[in-house]
């Protein structure tokens, strides 16, 4: 930091200081404050929405990669018995193809479409940020002066110049901080207004990648299930799984090996 830049912050301080003791005169607006608090509420949306979006791409490469590891161990815990009927086999095979052909493929077109264009959005705001903090830094720079003027207007000093150098500085910081509140005023309502048009076709995308996950994941899941046994298929379908669970577990307690510990 500059000595200027320094010298600068030291004096925004000293009249914030003197502003929570009253003694400067803070100026208040309204209209600001109220698009200022629009343009965090979305920020904030969208810093959310960012990390949710990527979290999505995540827990998908997470859950394809553990449906992955099942159909392994599944194929494993089968054995022979898999490989005569084919069903552990042709799971392991269908999660396989649907983590290629499907998750991996959505990759590309999912960071294109969703995460690309979110992360372009939220790169604005730091920007944005530093033209809010700017305003309420010339904003300082004047009431300070301001206080500066009047107080020399009430109590005149001894050299005579001092007042018109100090109404000219605060002019000048009227003139700095109008200029970029009139700025912010404009702009932060288009900005915040923009979210909607800008984000509709990463949601479209959203939805539609989605759809397509869930109706290749359900093809591909309904192929393995023609493997199984038509009895299983019929006492699933009847809600009467656990019926069958609980005669197999109720075998296994007939082994002696066994007992009643299962």
């Amino acid at each position: 930091m500059s000595w200027s830049g320094f010298k600068k912050s030291v004096g925004r301080a000293t009249t914030q200081v003197m502003m929570k003791a009253g003694q400067v005169e803070k100026t208040n607006d309204r209209d600001f404050e109220t698009e200022c608090r629009r343009y965090k509420t979305m920020e904030t949306s969208s810093m959310k929405l960012q990390k949710e979006t990527k979290g999505w791409l995540d827990s998908v490469r997470a859950l394809t990669a553990s449906q992955c590891r099942i159909a392994e161990t599944v194929d494993a815990f089968y054995g022979d018995a898999g490989t005569a009927d084919g069903i552990s086999r042709s799971y392991k095979r269908a999660v396989e193809e649907l983590d290629k052909d499907t998750v991996k493929a959505l990759d590309g077109p999912y960071r294109a479409t969703v995460l690309d264009p979110i992360n372009r959005w939220c790169a604005y705001f730091p920007d944005v940020n530093e033209a809010v903090k700017k305003r309420k830094d010339k904003l300082t720079d004047y009431d300070g002066l301001r206080a500066k003027v009047k107080k020399l207007t009430e109590k005149p000093d001894k050299d005579a110049t001092k007042l018109p150098m100090a109404e000219k500085e605060a002019e000048a910081a009227r003139a700095q901080y109008e200029a970029i509140n009139a700025t912010l005023l404009e702009e932060l309502p288009q900005l915040v207004d923009m979210r909607v048009p800008y984000l509709d076709p990463s949601f479209d995308a959203v939805v539609k990648l989605q759809m397509r996950l869930a109706s290749e994941g359900y093809s591909h899941m309904a192929g393995v299930q023609e493997y199984l046994p038509k009895t299983t298929r019929d006492e699933y379908s009847e809600g009467r799984m656990d019926e069958r669970v609980e005669e197999v577990l109720q075998e296994v307690r007939n082994l002696s090996i066994c007992g009643s510990t299962v």
